[in-house]
């Protein structure tokens, strides 16, 4: 697997660095940084501790927890969040509890998301009169199949 050197500051000293739970994976976890309790459909920002430079060419995207996801209704709001590559502070997290009945507590430490580091390309926007046709055409929002 190819890896790309990220530099990383803690604003934070206590927090650990990102780290990939099993070798192969995708994403790194992001921890809170305080104790905090979601009520049922409450959202918050919530600092991770940690602050990194990407080299141009590469964008860092938050990405939410599956397994919060899935016991909890816990997600992100902006998923997946974009880490620019020229963005120098502290990775925060829009963090939101879908649950209609539970909330749900977190500890300093918690895992709360995970940080991909991918490859980006910019686009050459040319402009003009009509696009090319495609086997889709103009039909979205379900129009491939069923609901």
């Amino acid at each position: 697997m190819a890896t790309v050197d990220v530099l990383i500051t803690r604003i934070d000293s206590s927090v650990p660095l990102p780290t990939y739970a099993k070798g192969g994976d995708a994403g790194a976890d992001l921890v809170t940084t305080r104790d905090f309790t979601l009520a049922p459909g409450e959202r918050r920002l919530i600092p991770t501790g940690i602050a990194v430079a990407l080299p141009n060419g590469y964008v860092g995207l938050v990405h939410p927890r599956s397994g919060l996801a899935l016991k909890h209704g816990v997600t992100l709001v902006n998923s997946p969040g974009t880490i620019d590559a020229g963005y120098r502070g502290e990775i925060s997290i829009i963090i939101i509890n879908l649950d209609p009945a539970a909330s749900i507590s977190f500890s300093k430490g918690d895992r709360i998301a995970q940080l991909l580091i991918q490859k980006v390309e910019r686009a050459n926007f040319i402009e003009v009169k009509e696009l090319p046709g495609s086997g889709r055409s103009t039909g979205g929002f379900g129009s491939t199949g069923s609901e």
